[in-house]
Protein backbone atom coordinates (compact mmCIF):
# COMPACT_ATOMS: atom_id res chain seq x y z
CA UNK A 1 0.00 0.00 0.00
CA UNK A 2 1.45 3.38 -0.99
CA UNK A 3 1.89 6.22 1.51
CA UNK A 4 -1.13 8.17 0.30
CA UNK A 5 -3.45 5.15 0.31
CA UNK A 6 -2.17 4.17 3.76
CA UNK A 7 -2.91 7.71 4.96
CA UNK A 8 -6.49 7.40 3.74
CA UNK A 9 -6.78 4.05 5.50
CA UNK A 10 -5.54 5.61 8.75
CA UNK A 11 -7.94 8.52 8.32
CA UNK A 12 -10.85 6.04 8.16
CA UNK A 13 -9.95 4.41 11.51
CA UNK A 14 -12.50 5.40 14.16
CA UNK A 15 -10.80 4.30 17.37
CA UNK A 16 -8.38 7.05 18.50
CA UNK A 17 -5.77 4.68 19.90
CA UNK A 18 -5.84 2.50 16.78
CA UNK A 19 -5.54 5.63 14.62
CA UNK A 20 -2.56 6.86 16.63
CA UNK A 21 -0.83 3.48 16.36
CA UNK A 22 -1.49 3.31 12.63
CA UNK A 23 -0.07 6.79 12.03
CA UNK A 24 3.02 6.13 14.09
CA UNK A 25 3.68 2.87 12.30
CA UNK A 26 3.17 4.56 8.94
CA UNK A 27 5.66 7.29 9.79
CA UNK A 28 8.28 4.81 10.94
CA UNK A 29 7.88 2.72 7.77
CA UNK A 30 7.20 5.41 5.18
CA UNK A 31 10.71 5.19 3.70
CA UNK A 32 9.86 1.64 2.64
CA UNK A 33 6.68 2.62 0.78
CA UNK A 34 5.97 4.12 -2.62
CA UNK A 35 4.38 7.57 -2.77
CA UNK A 36 2.45 7.75 -6.08
CA UNK A 37 1.93 11.55 -5.98
CA UNK A 38 0.21 11.64 -9.36
CA UNK A 39 -2.47 9.10 -8.51
CA UNK A 40 -6.02 10.38 -8.06
CA UNK A 41 -7.37 8.53 -5.04
CA UNK A 42 -11.02 8.11 -4.13
CA UNK A 43 -12.47 7.40 -0.70
CA UNK A 44 -14.98 4.56 -0.72
CA UNK A 45 -17.42 6.69 1.29
CA UNK A 46 -16.48 10.33 1.71
CA UNK A 47 -19.47 10.89 3.95
CA UNK A 48 -17.86 8.62 6.54
CA UNK A 49 -14.67 10.69 6.70
CA UNK A 50 -13.01 11.12 9.03
CA UNK A 51 -13.15 7.95 11.07
CA UNK A 52 -13.91 8.91 14.66
CA UNK A 53 -15.53 7.40 17.75
CA UNK A 54 -19.18 7.85 18.70
CA UNK A 55 -18.07 10.13 21.49
CA UNK A 56 -17.43 12.99 22.01
CA UNK A 57 -20.83 14.29 21.01
CA UNK A 58 -20.32 17.07 18.46
CA UNK A 59 -22.36 20.22 19.05
CA UNK A 60 -22.29 23.78 17.62
CA UNK A 61 -19.33 25.82 18.96
CA UNK A 62 -21.59 28.33 20.66
CA UNK A 63 -23.14 25.55 22.75
CA UNK A 64 -19.82 24.33 24.16
CA UNK A 65 -19.63 25.31 27.82
CA UNK A 66 -16.83 27.68 28.88
CA UNK A 67 -13.85 25.78 30.25
CA UNK A 68 -12.17 26.99 33.44
CA UNK A 69 -9.16 25.11 34.84
CA UNK A 70 -9.84 26.22 38.41
CA UNK A 71 -11.86 23.11 39.32
CA UNK A 72 -10.86 19.47 38.76
CA UNK A 73 -13.69 18.93 36.27
CA UNK A 74 -12.94 22.23 34.57
CA UNK A 75 -9.30 21.30 34.15
CA UNK A 76 -10.33 17.94 32.68
CA UNK A 77 -12.72 19.71 30.31
CA UNK A 78 -9.93 22.01 29.15
CA UNK A 79 -7.55 19.09 28.63
CA UNK A 80 -10.29 17.30 26.69
CA UNK A 81 -10.81 20.30 24.42
CA UNK A 82 -7.13 20.40 23.49
CA UNK A 83 -7.11 16.61 23.13
CA UNK A 84 -10.00 16.93 20.66
CA UNK A 85 -8.09 19.54 18.68
CA UNK A 86 -5.10 17.22 18.42
CA UNK A 87 -7.28 14.29 17.31
CA UNK A 88 -8.72 16.50 14.59
CA UNK A 89 -5.23 17.67 13.66
CA UNK A 90 -4.21 14.07 12.99
CA UNK A 91 -7.15 13.76 10.60
CA UNK A 92 -6.40 17.09 8.91
CA UNK A 93 -2.81 16.11 8.20
CA UNK A 94 -3.77 12.67 6.89
CA UNK A 95 -6.38 14.27 4.64
CA UNK A 96 -3.76 16.63 3.22
CA UNK A 97 -1.64 13.61 2.28
CA UNK A 98 -4.21 11.44 0.54
CA UNK A 99 -6.55 13.99 -1.02
CA UNK A 100 -4.30 16.23 -3.09
CA UNK A 101 -2.33 14.82 -6.00
CA UNK A 102 0.46 16.22 -8.17
CA UNK A 103 2.30 17.93 -5.34
CA UNK A 104 6.07 17.63 -4.77
CA UNK A 105 7.25 14.63 -2.78
CA UNK A 106 8.33 16.88 0.09
CA UNK A 107 4.73 18.06 0.54
CA UNK A 108 3.57 14.54 1.40
CA UNK A 109 6.51 13.88 3.73
CA UNK A 110 5.84 17.17 5.52
CA UNK A 111 2.20 16.41 6.20
CA UNK A 112 2.84 12.81 7.17
CA UNK A 113 5.34 14.07 9.73
CA UNK A 114 2.72 16.51 10.99
CA UNK A 115 0.24 13.64 11.40
CA UNK A 116 2.87 11.72 13.36
CA UNK A 117 3.63 14.64 15.68
CA UNK A 118 -0.08 15.35 16.21
CA UNK A 119 -0.50 11.70 17.21
CA UNK A 120 2.21 12.20 19.82
CA UNK A 121 0.40 15.27 21.13
CA UNK A 122 -2.84 13.32 21.40
CA UNK A 123 -1.07 10.57 23.33
CA UNK A 124 0.47 13.04 25.79
CA UNK A 125 -2.84 14.78 26.42
CA UNK A 126 -4.95 11.65 26.60
CA UNK A 127 -2.57 10.02 29.06
CA UNK A 128 -2.73 13.12 31.22
CA UNK A 129 -6.51 13.30 30.89
CA UNK A 130 -6.76 9.70 32.07
CA UNK A 131 -4.49 10.49 35.03
CA UNK A 132 -7.09 12.96 36.31
CA UNK A 133 -9.92 10.43 35.94
CA UNK A 134 -11.36 11.15 32.48
CA UNK A 135 -11.00 9.92 28.91
CA UNK A 136 -11.45 11.27 25.41
CA UNK A 137 -15.17 11.40 24.70
CA UNK A 138 -16.27 12.35 28.22
CA UNK A 139 -17.10 15.96 27.24
CA UNK A 140 -18.92 17.52 24.30
CA UNK A 141 -16.88 19.10 21.50
CA UNK A 142 -17.39 20.94 18.22
CA UNK A 143 -16.39 20.14 14.65
CA UNK A 144 -15.12 23.46 13.33
CA UNK A 145 -11.72 22.21 12.20
CA UNK A 146 -13.08 19.38 10.09
CA UNK A 147 -15.83 21.55 8.62
CA UNK A 148 -13.19 23.86 7.16
CA UNK A 149 -11.33 20.79 5.92
CA UNK A 150 -14.44 19.79 3.97
CA UNK A 151 -14.99 23.29 2.58
CA UNK A 152 -11.47 23.35 1.17
CA UNK A 153 -11.49 19.78 -0.12
CA UNK A 154 -11.39 20.80 -3.79
CA UNK A 155 -8.37 23.13 -3.66
CA UNK A 156 -5.07 22.49 -1.93
CA UNK A 157 -4.27 26.21 -2.04
CA UNK A 158 -7.38 27.08 -0.05
CA UNK A 159 -6.60 24.22 2.34
CA UNK A 160 -3.11 25.50 3.06
CA UNK A 161 -4.39 29.05 3.50
CA UNK A 162 -7.29 28.34 5.80
CA UNK A 163 -6.40 25.27 7.87
CA UNK A 164 -2.75 25.35 8.96
CA UNK A 165 -2.11 29.08 8.60
CA UNK A 166 -5.54 30.19 9.87
CA UNK A 167 -7.26 27.72 12.18
CA UNK A 168 -4.14 26.01 13.49
CA UNK A 169 -2.27 29.31 13.73
CA UNK A 170 -4.90 30.45 16.21
CA UNK A 171 -3.42 27.85 18.55
CA UNK A 172 -0.15 29.78 18.55
CA UNK A 173 -2.07 32.73 19.99
CA UNK A 174 -4.27 30.79 22.41
CA UNK A 175 -1.71 28.45 23.97
CA UNK A 176 0.22 31.03 26.04
CA UNK A 177 -3.07 32.40 27.40
CA UNK A 178 -4.15 28.91 28.46
CA UNK A 179 -0.76 28.31 30.05
CA UNK A 180 -1.06 31.53 32.06
CA UNK A 181 -4.35 30.30 33.53
CA UNK A 182 -2.88 26.88 34.30
CA UNK A 183 0.08 28.44 36.11
CA UNK A 184 -2.39 30.25 38.39
CA UNK A 185 -4.02 26.93 39.24
CA UNK A 186 -0.58 25.64 40.27
CA UNK A 187 -1.65 22.05 40.99
CA UNK A 188 0.57 19.18 39.82
CA UNK A 189 -1.99 18.33 37.13
CA UNK A 190 -2.06 21.92 35.87
CA UNK A 191 1.73 22.16 35.94
CA UNK A 192 2.01 18.99 33.87
CA UNK A 193 -0.49 20.45 31.40
CA UNK A 194 1.72 23.52 30.99
CA UNK A 195 4.67 21.25 30.17
CA UNK A 196 2.68 19.34 27.57
CA UNK A 197 1.52 22.58 25.98
CA UNK A 198 5.15 23.73 25.76
CA UNK A 199 5.86 20.67 23.59
CA UNK A 200 2.76 21.20 21.50
CA UNK A 201 3.45 24.90 20.94
CA UNK A 202 7.01 24.16 19.80
CA UNK A 203 5.81 21.61 17.26
CA UNK A 204 2.84 23.68 16.11
CA UNK A 205 5.14 26.53 15.09
CA UNK A 206 6.69 24.05 12.68
CA UNK A 207 3.31 22.84 11.46
CA UNK A 208 2.11 26.34 10.70
CA UNK A 209 5.44 27.03 8.99
CA UNK A 210 4.78 24.05 6.71
CA UNK A 211 1.37 25.52 5.85
CA UNK A 212 2.97 28.89 5.11
CA UNK A 213 5.63 27.30 2.92
CA UNK A 214 3.22 25.34 0.76
CA UNK A 215 0.72 28.20 0.56
CA UNK A 216 3.41 30.49 -0.82
CA UNK A 217 4.73 27.77 -3.13
CA UNK A 218 1.26 27.28 -4.59
CA UNK A 219 0.73 31.03 -4.95
CA UNK A 220 4.02 31.26 -6.87
CA UNK A 221 3.01 28.35 -9.10
CA UNK A 222 -0.27 30.08 -9.95
CA UNK A 223 1.15 33.60 -10.21
CA UNK A 224 -0.92 34.91 -7.29
CA UNK A 225 -0.09 37.42 -4.57
CA UNK A 226 -0.29 35.57 -1.22
CA UNK A 227 -1.36 38.58 0.84
CA UNK A 228 -4.11 39.80 -1.48
CA UNK A 229 -5.34 36.27 -2.15
CA UNK A 230 -5.51 35.40 1.54
CA UNK A 231 -8.06 38.15 2.24
CA UNK A 232 -10.14 36.90 -0.69
CA UNK A 233 -10.03 33.29 0.52
CA UNK A 234 -11.08 34.26 4.05
CA UNK A 235 -14.18 35.90 2.62
CA UNK A 236 -14.91 33.23 0.00
CA UNK A 237 -14.77 30.33 2.46
CA UNK A 238 -16.22 32.23 5.42
CA UNK A 239 -13.15 31.54 7.52
CA UNK A 240 -13.12 32.78 11.12
CA UNK A 241 -11.44 36.12 11.65
CA UNK A 242 -8.24 36.32 13.66
CA UNK A 243 -8.70 37.89 17.08
CA UNK A 244 -6.01 39.51 19.22
CA UNK A 245 -3.91 39.13 21.24
CA UNK A 246 -1.51 37.59 18.75
CA UNK A 247 1.60 35.60 19.59
CA UNK A 248 3.75 37.72 17.30
CA UNK A 249 7.01 35.98 18.17
CA UNK A 250 5.61 32.51 17.42
CA UNK A 251 3.93 33.69 14.23
CA UNK A 252 7.18 35.19 12.96
CA UNK A 253 9.00 31.91 13.68
CA UNK A 254 6.22 30.12 11.78
CA UNK A 255 6.96 32.20 8.70
CA UNK A 256 4.39 34.98 8.78
CA UNK A 257 5.76 38.23 7.37
CA UNK A 258 5.46 41.68 8.93
CA UNK A 259 3.01 42.56 6.16
CA UNK A 260 0.84 39.57 7.04
CA UNK A 261 0.92 40.42 10.73
CA UNK A 262 -0.14 43.94 9.80
CA UNK A 263 -3.13 42.45 7.96
CA UNK A 264 -4.19 40.67 11.17
CA UNK A 265 -4.23 43.98 13.01
CA UNK A 266 -6.10 45.89 10.31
Amino acid sequence: MCIRQASLTALCIADPIDKVNSVQLLWKSHHEKALHPNERLQAADRASLPGRPDLPRLIPPQQVHPRTPFTPEGLASLLHAVCHIEFNAINLALDAVWRFHDMPNAYYTDWLRVAYEESQHFELLHTHLQSVGYAYGDFDAHDGLWQMCERTSEDVLARMALVPRTLEARGLDATPLIQDKLRKVATPAATRAVEILDTILRDEVGHVAIGNHWYRWLCAQRGLDPVTLYAELVQRYDAPKHKPPFNTEARLRAGFTEVELGYLLS
